[in-house]
């Protein structure tokens, strides 16, 4: 409704209201169009030929790379028509739909033509595009086009209240739809589709963060903090329910260890402020004091110890090595303390390298590393063994994915004690200015020994799943840099790269970091030079990492920090709390 002003008091005594609706935003019209167009296009054959994988030789029924572009043209249709205001569609845009679409736009554009750019060169020109593929490289211009016009959208309205089980029901959607992503990408069948799925995935979670959508849902999930952990591990635990064979799991249980040490080295880096070059150690005191005390017939102690003893042992064995390293270490500061930590690292794997017998002790192996770890056997149930719960056949790698799964859930509630406990706060304090917290009567000696030991506790209780997981442990696996996660480079690039300080971050980090080079082995010699090229435009672009907490994005973007995700709603404020400082109490730490 809106108020006539032509008709004022003076000539009619009140105001005169009239039913005409706000003209609809050209704009927005034309990029639903575009979305329309773009997937109209995705049901006509791009090629007449199988050579190309996906088979997007049929008509009528998109398939491979295709769905890709068909999602993506659904998204920018459902975003642009919430920005008309249409009801029921309102709600994907709590912030503005201008922005997310622009996002959209390149995302639906990058895949699209990286698709028919790729049939054109691996068959040979655009001779073997078909009507479709021509469709489809000119539909995703309109969107972007479009964007020439005056931008005359609808405000975003204020959101309303939620009921409580509309927010469960909310939630569990969420879940359920980010893990179906997630396990879409680990399943990719060929590289052309991974690296389509990331140009669409990574676009498309920048339009969420634009829109204002992806704060809401974690302001929900915030609100009902119990609901979120119970779905955020439904999802995870369904993830092996839903394969066939073992090919993936194996994926999702490498990605799960990585994620976790990732953790444990954020306790130290990202709470903390110390940076550790040679975290990856840790991992390898776990596992090799697991496989030492497992049963192996290549361990130089005949004993075979159950698993959670092994387990409690290398968790102590790691954390005695952490104390022992950070002990005369923790009193230097900065470069110095990484060079000291990059020393330890290559101190471990030079001696177990050397521990053969003949250049050291026999305790190791030596290069030939402790084979034959036996699978583990928890009260009765062989990991080894293939296993049918609810109706379905699980294989060996499923049974180390859920075990990994409750470690990971353990980590994560270490953590997230440790961070809003007094050490938390005073680890902050310390990252933040060692000199002030030392001040306010902080023991800064005492806490960065206290993370060290945490996060090299941590790292060595993944360790203990991973030798048995692999079934062997090798010296070269615990190496400062290689092609190869878990590594420290890449451990502390996972950390930095999703957001210090926080959970989700690494955790998406690790999944990135490990599911990138493994999708990319096409390129071979070059992969590490264009995984290089995306860490240095992720850390222009986006230097406080994927998932920042609020004092890291202030820091970096503090002249916009309101024009990103949830801070731009109009609802109570749902921005993630600070990391508190330290009191002033005398006792400290």
């Amino acid at each position: 409704m809106t108020t006539d002003l032509t008709k004022t008091p003076e000539t009619t005594g009140t105001p005169v209201k009239t039913d005409a609706p706000t003209a609809p935003g050209l704009l927005h019209w034309v990029i639903a169009a575009g979305g329309l167009a773009t997937v109209a296009s995705t049901f006509l054959a791009w090629t007449y030929t199988t050579e190309f994988p996906g088979d997007l030789t049929v008509t009528g029924y998109p398939g491979g790379l295709q769905v890709l572009t068909l999602v993506g043209g659904l998204l920018l249709t459902l975003f642009a028509l919430s920005g008309l205001g249409i009801k029921g569609l309102r709600w994907l845009t709590p912030a503005g739909s201008t922005k997310a679409l622009q996002f959209l736009a390149l995302g639906v554009l990058g895949t699209t033509w990286y698709t028919v750019i790729a049939i054109a060169a691996q068959l040979g020109g655009i001779a073997h595009w078909e009507p479709g593929a021509y469709v489809a490289f000119v539909a995703v211009l309109i969107p972007l086009a479009a964007f020439l016009l005056k931008d005359d959208s609808r405000k975003p309205a204020k959101p309303k209240e939620i009921p409580s089980w509309a927010e469960i029901l909310i939630i569990v959607a969420a879940f359920a739809i980010g893990m179906y992503a997630v396990t879409y990408g680990i399943s990719t069948e060929y590289p052309e589709l991974f690296v389509g799925y990331l140009l669409l995935a990574g676009f498309g979670a920048g339009a969420l963060n634009k829109s204002g959508l992806m704060g809401r849902i974690s302001a929900i999930a915030s609100k009902n903090k119990q609901v979120a952990a119970v779905a955020a591990f439904a999802a995870a635990a369904v993830f092996p329910f839903t394969q066939t064979t073992d090919t993936f799991t194996v994926i999702a249980v490498q990605i799960l260890i990585f994620a976790t040490v990732a953790l444990g080295l954020n306790v130290v880096v990202g709470l903390a402020g110390l940076l550790d070059l040679g975290y990856v150690a840790f991992l390898g005191v776990g596992a090799y004091t697991a496989a030492l005390v497992s049963g192996s017939t290549a361990s130089a102690f005949d004993i075979h110890l159950p698993f959670w003893v092994a387990m409690i042992i290398g968790a102590i064995a790691s954390l005695i090595f952490g104390v022992i390293i950070g002990a005369p270490t923790l009193r230097l500061h900065g470069d110095y303390l990484a060079i000291v930590t990059l020393g330890f690292g290559e101190i471990f794997r030079i001696t177990v390298n050397n521990m053969d017998g003949d250049n050291g002790p026999q305790i190791t192996n030596g290069p030939n590393g402790i084979p034959n770890i036996p699978a583990l056997n928890i009260f009765g149930y062989d990991f080894g063994e293939t296993h049918t719960i609810l109706g379905v056949e699980l294989g060996s790698y499923a049974n180390y994915y859920l075990l990994m799964l409750l470690v990971m859930v353990f980590v994560v509630l270490v953590f997230s004690r440790a961070q809003d406990s007094r050490i938390g706060r005073a680890w902050v304090a310390i990252r933040e200015d060692e000199t002030a917290a030392t001040a306010m009567g902080i023991n800064g000696f005492r806490v960065k020994l206290i993370a060290f030991a945490l996060g090299a506790t941590l790292a060595g209780v993944a360790g203990t799943v991973q030798a048995h997981f692999q079934g062997t442990v090798l010296p070269e696996m615990y190496v400062f840099a290689g092609p190869v996660a878990p590594n420290s480079a890449f451990l502390l690039a996972a950390v930095i790269l999703g957001g210090m300080g926080t959970i989700r971050g690494p955790l998406l980090g690790a999944a990135l970091l490990f599911l990138i080079p493994e999708k990319l082995a096409f390129l071979k010699d070059l992969q590490l030079l264009a995984f290089g090229l995306a860490l240095i435009l992720l850390m222009r672009f986006r230097p406080e990492g994927l998932i920042p907490n609020r004092r890291a994005q202030l820091e970096y973007h503090e002249h916009d920090a309101d024009d990103e995700g949830t801070d731009k709603l109009d609802v109570p404020d749902q921005r993630p709390p600070a990391d508190p400082i330290v009191g002033t109490s005398k006792a400290g730490a």
